[in-house]
């Protein structure tokens, strides 16, 4: 799941390189020890990063925010977070809103400016939802898209998510989950406030594909949430998403970001990103370490509209950083090496 730290206290054959190759240019680069440049850079290949608001830094200029320095390889900067039934009266008073930028909206908006005018190919979302903002049901899209307009944005991130999934197996062996008639609802009336050439993208739950068909016994085969994004995903809403990036983590020991990749590429054919996270799990799973991110990456690289989505710019991990316990910086690195990408010696704040 996407965590919110300020709620309540997301060897590949025919690439055409060698894994060990990367693996040695991505540690050296790394520990800062050679200049990195891509080796081709690649079209299309999305690259979503999350700004914990809340971690942005406290500073009235607005060119000095972590967000207004953004590198350019990301190509969607999701902001988190806002609440679906947020209450947004205008004139950029974030109060009501769910944000936990330490600094006032007109900053916010001049930091957005400022980071377009420097990277102008770059998407800027709101991200709305996430863990702990469940107020789906209160939802308040009209007052989503002023504030999307307010700030200058070019649209939002969906990250639906609830308290109780409420999935479960029909005798049929289908998936049917309580809120499937809502998560609909949902992505519709969002596409009815922020039209195209808004940008809307969707961040699936990391066990959200899975339970029917080929991935029906994929682990963990239990829980509330076991095909939670199905019905949202096969209904006609989905063409109106842009992007959908998959939260490959907090799923256990058993968990398997590639395979939860590959749920996800059967039921969306679209620019389809595999989720990083900078902070260690708390459910078990192994650590995405530099060797781990990169090999994950790899193998999902045959597929010319995958791609990478990291959680999240800001975040520290405990205990000193490294190769095994990389921060987003190097995690940022890690992505844009892997995938490709041009001017990867561009600094991250």
């Amino acid at each position: 799941m996407v965590r919110h730290q300020n709620h309540a206290a997301h060897c590949h054959q025919g690439h055409g390189r060698s894994f060990g190759v990367l693996i040695a240019r991505l540690l050296l680069a790394a520990l800062a020890l050679v200049p990195v440049a891509p080796a081709a850079a690649a079209e299309g290949r999305p690259f979503l990063a999350y700004l914990a608001s809340w971690a942005d830094r406290d500073t009235p200029d607005p060119a000095a925010t972590l967000l207004a320095r953004t590198p350019g390889y990301v190509t969607h900067l999701a902001l988190g977070f806002v609440k679906p039934d947020l209450v947004y009266p205008g004139n950029l008073d974030l109060s009501g809103t769910g944000f936990a930028f330490p600094y006032p909206g007109p900053v916010l908006k001049a930091a957005i400016a400022e980071l377009k005018r420097r990277q102008p190919a770059m998407k800027v979302l709101v991200a709305v939802g996430g863990w702990g903002y469940f107020g789906w049901h209160a939802r308040d899209f009209a007052a989503l898209a002023r504030l999307v307009a307010d700030l200058g944005a070019d649209g939002v991130d969906l990250d639906y998510e609830t308290s109780n999934g409420g999935c479960i197996r029909t005798p049929e062996g289908r998936i049917a989950c309580a809120e499937d008639a809502q998560s609909i609802a949902v992505l519709k009336d969002l596409r009815a406030a922020l039209p195209r050439p808004y940008v809307i993208s969707l961040a699936g739950w990391n066990v959200g594909a899975y339970g029917e068909g080929r991935f029906e016994r994929s682990e963990p085969r239990f829980g509330s949430y076991v095909g939670l994004m199905r019905a949202m995903l096969k209904s006609d809403a989905a063409a109106s998403l842009d992007l959908v990036s998959v939260m490959a983590y907090d799923g256990g020991p058993t968990f398997q970001p590639e395979e939860a990749f590959r749920a996800y590429r059967s039921l969306w054919s679209g620019p389809l990103a595999l989720g990083i996270p900078v902070m260690p799990s708390e459910f078990g799973d192994p650590r995405f370490t530099l060797e781990r991110t990169a090999r994950l990456l790899s193998g999902v690289l045959a597929d010319p509209r995958a791609g990478a989505m990291l959680y999240a710019i800001g975040l520290v991990p405990p205990g000193p950083p490294g190769p095994d316990n990389p921060d987003y910086r190097s995690l940022s690195l890690a992505i844009c090496v892997t995938l490709e990408l041009a001017n990867c010696t561009a600094p991250v704040p």
